[in-house]
């Protein structure tokens, strides 16, 4: 058999690789820390779960939605308007199967084969395998230590921004956890302006930032929505990930252009998980704040913990993530992650699975207890890893 030559460039996933590892350490009765892939280990509110479990004991919601119920439009809109004081109209707004969904599809939409499409270096696969799938031509911007992780895009030369379609752009970034100050978008906003670039945002973790801070909207500067558009997720916040709900917002015509384009392959979303997420949507925030905070505990257990065993970890700004330099006396960020595996339980992602820059770089999931992180981080202390 011959196969697309496209998947020529789709090695098995690092995360499929990952688990395979932890699955053959475990059967071996051996302890497995896994901080490898960002998948919750918090609950949904009861609230949520509530109207998910009323919905599926009908009937009736088992049928094609064929698009979303007004309630769950309404209840993003007002979500927007309270949440980050953006006004947005019900053309403005559309759910789609999750954002990884969404991003890995809207270049159908907006991108003929060969256009151009920015995406960070390192940055989150999807960003480069949905535009891939388009037929699109991918150029990667940088984002180094020394420039706060955050797009010179002064750097980009201008035969790239004039022939650049869309820039994929998110803050708070995974991997490298960093967050970006007002006066980047407004300077995103005007060089999209200048070049006729689509801004396409991803905002899946505004929900989890630290030291007191305040996540934002894209969607809140002036001019954003006359070039771009958001990707806003409940996967992270309320911790409805396998329900799959996320929604892009922004640009009228962006917005229906997309929509139309997912109606040749989209009966709509579940009438239940509609259901739970106009609950989410409208419920108390209090679950959200609470458990950012468990979040920055985490943080602050693993960064500073690793930190004072000698491995050094800058303390994340925001996402459910940690990132650093692999230790001194390593090269290959793929190995330390085999080695330390082996040595010690812990399992977290090589760098390099996020793009060149990220090579010499690891992330770990905030995804266990603090009690839990201590142990890690003492199998590490008690190893001989960190000395070489």
């Amino acid at each position: 058999m011959e196969f697309a030559d496209r998947m020529k460039g789709y090695e098995e996933g690092i995360f499929q690789v990952l688990n395979e590892m932890r699955l053959k350490k475990e059967q071996a009765g051996e302890k497995v820390y896994n901080f490898s892939v960002g998948t919750p280990d918090f609950q949904p509110a009861p609230h949520i779960i509530k109207a998910v479990s009323e919905a599926a004991s009908k009937p009736e919601n088992y049928k094609y939605s064929l698009g979303d119920m007004q309630e769950l439009t309404k209840a993003v809109i007002d979500r927007y308007a309270a949440r980050y004081g953006v006004k947005i109209s019900d053309e403005e707004v559309t759910s789609v199967y999750g954002s990884q969904e969404g991003i890995a599809h809207i270049c159908f939409a907006l991108c003929n084969p060969g256009d151009v499409v920015l995406v960070p270096n390192p940055g989150y696969p999807v960003f480069t395998f949905g535009p891939s799938l388009a037929g699109a031509e991918i150029k990667t911007y940088d984002l180094i230590e020394e420039k706060g992780y955050l797009p010179d895009l002064s750097d980009i030369d201008e035969e790239t921004a004039k022939a650049a379609k869309c820039i994929v752009v998110s803050y708070p970034l995974n991997p490298v956890c960093k967050c970006a100050p007002p006066s980047f978008y407004e300077e995103l906003i005007a060089w999209a302006k200048k070049h006729d670039v689509i801004i396409i945002h991803d905002n899946a973790y505004s929900d989890i930032v630290y030291d007191g801070k305040v996540g934002g909207s894209f969607l809140a500067h002036e001019g954003a929505k006359d070039t771009g558009v958001e990707f806003y997720s409940l996967s992270k916040s309320y911790n409805y990930t396998g329900a799959r709900m996320a929604f892009l917002a922004g640009n009228k015509e962006i917005v229906q252009t997309f929509k139309r384009m997912r109606s040749q392959i989209d009966y709509g979303t579940f009438y239940p998980v509609q259901f739970g997420a106009v609950a989410a949507l409208t419920g108390p925030d209090s679950c959200v704040k609470e458990q950012c905070g468990k979040y920055e505990e985490r943080r602050n257990a693993l960064c500073d913990g690793f930190t004072q065993a000698g491995w050094k970890f800058e303390r994340s700004e925001g996402t459910m993530f940690a990132w650093a330099k692999i230790p001194e006396g390593f090269e290959d960020d793929v190995e330390f992650v085999k080695t330390l595996f082996e040595k010690t339980g812990v399992l977290c992602t090589p760098g390099s699975s996020f793009g060149t820059l990220g090579k010499g770089h690891v992330r770990f999931a905030l995804v266990l207890p603090v009690e839990v992180i201590g142990e890690a981080v003492k199998a590490v202390r008690n190893s001989d890893i960190l000395n070489g």
